[in-house]
């Protein structure tokens, strides 16, 4: 919980109570249904919470944007992002039913009436968003291939609707057919932690 203060020090105490219950929450939930891996919960606010959030330091979305989370897993980035803009609507879809179990779950202990969670394929999805957000469940031009039909053409925010990709490593090569429309965020610029050293935002306006 220090390490979310120490970047976003002007938390309500209502975001501060939801960030503070949200380690317990997940490490009993993850005892019942793993979805992190032993080794990261225990390390939940850095490489999950945290590294979720680093979509709160490259955008503050106005209120009423409607974002779709793909590949949610147990709820990231979702689930943080819903405690920090609660003025706007989040889905959070998995093809895995007991992930998105989880996800329900948590939401429903945190009171997350802005957050909304569903068992499903993002091809098979028919609304449509401001954004879609991941955190690197596939590569990025397959991702892109399979998501970009969700996103809404009317602009709100203050960057482009598109797609914002959390990812680690070296992806050059995938983004070769997006140079025009992409562009890339050192997540070392926002934090300071070793663990952020190789991550990125990948932003694809579309």
């Amino acid at each position: 919980m220090n390490l979310i203060e120490k970047y976003f020090s002007d938390l309500t105490s209502e975001q501060r109570d939801r960030f503070a219950n949200l380690g317990p929450l997940y490490k009993e939930w993850n005892a019942k249904i793993n979805v992190i891996s032993r080794k990261d919960i225990e390390e939940i606010y850095e490489r999950h919470v945290l590294h979720s959030l680093a979509i709160a330091k490259f955008v503050s979305f106005t209120p009423g944007t409607e974002i779709l989370d793909v590949g949610t897993g147990g709820g990231f980035p979702g689930v943080p992002l819903a405690i920090m803009f609660p003025q706007i609507k989040i889905h959070c879809v998995d093809s895995i039913g007991k992930k998105i179990r989880v996800v329900q779950e948590v939401a429903n202990a945190l009171s997350l009436e802005n957050l909304t969670a569903q068992q499903i394929r993002v091809e098979k999805v028919k609304e449509k968003y401001d954004f879609v957000v991941s955190r690197a469940v596939t590569a990025f031009p397959d991702f892109v291939r399979l998501s970009r039909h969700v996103v809404k053409k009317e602009q709100k925010n203050a960057i482009s609707n598109g797609i914002i990709y959390l990812k680690g490593g070296d992806f050059q090569q995938e983004l070769s057919a997006f140079k025009k429309c992409v562009s890339v965020i050192e997540l070392s610029d926002y934090f300071e932690e070793p663990f952020f050293e190789t991550k990125k935002i990948i932003h694809l306006s579309i």
